[in-house]
């Protein structure tokens, strides 16, 4: 039966009208996100119960998916309505979009302005899904950042301020997200000595994000002791992340003997994947990816995790 929209106690999903909070489970856009894009620019306009409540159709949810198809192609969501409304081809502006952002956040991290740096990410948030923020801002910002870094003098201050501020963002939203998933968690962890992976908290992001709880092991621990972390959490999966070149020993013997004896799946995220990729690559059971969006993308692929109608398409 379908959902009576002037009976308030009836927000389950229906044959017909969907809640907030199932469409956002269905697209993977946020009910902020969501809110934001109808008032702001009236993307969406979803019929309302005598209460308030926001009640949406499959008409809402396909419209859902063009936006995500163009955004994720870089056009600026305040000409996403133009072009569905008009069927016009896009003028993209992904680089003035896109370039004033991460610019305008280079800046505040060349300032030590913590402030400034927040203010300007939770615009993007409040307006972009996760994966459209890891894809033209976050992942280019890094790449951008480590590259005016090389050499510098402050450097390493610079550096410090920004992966603080990045490490505390994900991980309240991590936090957050995680409460609001059941479930056995996807167990995330380094096989590097750095201080701070942004790969690996990003990884993080995108899965409970897309709806799956996830437990971040962000220090170094021996791939031996890994089983035991497998037999005390039950995770459905293991994604192992490493940002450098790794030793003979863990791409002969360890790694290999890992992905053998467990039977969950397994990925490998970041640089690794791609520089020992002849090695690697089959190896029974273990998955590479070059980046957390790959990561996302090779989960969604698998039994893992749901693929969001319209997701990165």
């Amino acid at each position: 039966m379908a959902l009576n929209i002037n009976d308030d106690t009836a927000l389950g999903r229906e044959d017909d009208w969907f809640p907030i909070r199932e469409v956002a489970r269905l697209t993977g856009v946020n009910p902020v996100t969501l809110r934001a894009w109808e008032r702001r620019y009236g993307l969406i306009v979803p019929r309302r119960t005598p209460k308030g409540h926001r009640l949406y159709d499959d008409s809402h949810v396909k419209r859902i998916q063009s936006i995500l198809k163009w955004l994720n192609r870089g056009v600026a969501v305040g000409q996403v309505k133009q072009l569905l409304d008009a069927r016009q081809s896009p003028n993209l502006t992904e680089h003035s979009q896109w370039g004033g952002l991460q610019n305008q956040m280079s800046l505040a991290v060349t300032e030590l302005s913590e402030r400034q740096l927040d203010d300007s990410f939770n615009r993007a948030l409040s307006l972009y899904p996760p994966v459209t923020l890891c894809k033209h801002l976050l992942l280019p910002l890094l790449l951008s950042l480590e590259q005016r870094w090389t050499g510098a003098f402050g450097a390493e201050l610079e550096r410090g301020l920004f992966y603080s501020w990045l490490r505390t963002k994900l991980g309240t939203r991590i936090y957050h997200s995680n409460r609001q998933h059941n479930g056995a968690p996807l167990l995330l962890t380094t096989l590097c000595e750095q201080r701070f992976e942004p790969g690996l908290w990003l990884s993080a992001w995108l899965v409970s994000s897309a709806g799956c709880p996830a437990e971040v092991i962000e220090w170094l621990v021996p791939l031996a002791e890994l089983p035991l972390a497998v037999e005390r959490i039950k995770p459905r999966g293991l994604l192992l992340y490493a940002s450098q070149s790794l030793d003979s020993g863990y791409l002969k013997r360890q790694l290999p003997r890992l992905a053998d004896t467990q039977e969950l799946p397994m990925l490998l995220v970041g640089p690794a994947a791609s520089i020992h990729l002849a090695e690697l690559r089959n190896v029974p059971g273990l998955t590479l990816a070059i980046d957390p969006l790959a990561a996302l993308e090779a989960l969604q692929a698998g039994p893992l995790l749901e693929k969001p109608k319209g997701f990165l398409e």
